[in-house]
């Protein structure tokens, strides 16, 4: 079809309905000049202006962005410090509350051991005491009985209290002996 139009072209000769009139191309080329100086002068400053605040901000958003990623990083870091410093004191403080745990657990049984030494202390005081008492009430009852085991035994009465009491004395210290050689034996 280009071919077809091309031939018929040539053939009017003066008139080529393809091609512009020559004072179309002169106005066109004026036209496309003014609207590119106007272009040049105007709308090409206010676009790169556009572009150069744009790019600084795309730059400076960028920057912004690494110096809060840098922030946060060190924050991160920081509380990852704290957080490892608050462990070792909470480990050391568990330490030292179980030392003092063990410490209070010694006194306790140190407390508990001195009171039960002191009660078997006051427990035998207090059998010594009775034993004591037991014994010279003992003594007592056998000296009167023995007072009147030995007056049936002789057949007269001991009524005279010094001759009543050395007697009692002298049996009681026999039988002291006698119970003497008997535990020394054992």
């Amino acid at each position: 079809m280009a071919t077809t139009i091309a031939i018929l072209a040539a053939e009017e000769g003066e008139y080529n309905p393809l091609l512009p009139a020559t004072y179309d191309i002169v106005w066109s080329a004026v036209c496309i000049a003014v609207i590119g100086f106007v272009f040049w002068k105007y709308i090409l400053p206010k676009f790169q202006a556009v572009m150069a605040e744009r790019s600084e901000l795309i730059e400076g958003g960028i920057k912004r962005a690494e110096e809060a990623q840098a922030e946060a990083k060190a924050a991160l870091e920081q509380y990852q410090k704290q957080l490892a410093d608050a462990r070792s004191e909470a480990a050391q403080i568990r330490e030292e509350a179980r030392t003092q745990g063990q410490a209070i657990l010694a006194e306790m049984k140190t407390k508990a051991q001195e009171e039960s030494d002191r009660i078997v202390a006051a427990g035998h005081n207090q059998l010594v005491a009775q034993r004591q008492q037991i014994v010279t009430e003992l003594r007592g009852d056998l000296g009167r009985t023995a007072v009147e085991l030995a007056e049936k035994v002789i057949g007269e009465q001991l009524s005279d209290e010094a001759k009543r009491a050395g007697s009692i004395d002298r049996f009681l210290s026999e039988l002291d002996s006698v119970t003497a050689d008997s535990v020394a034996g054992k």
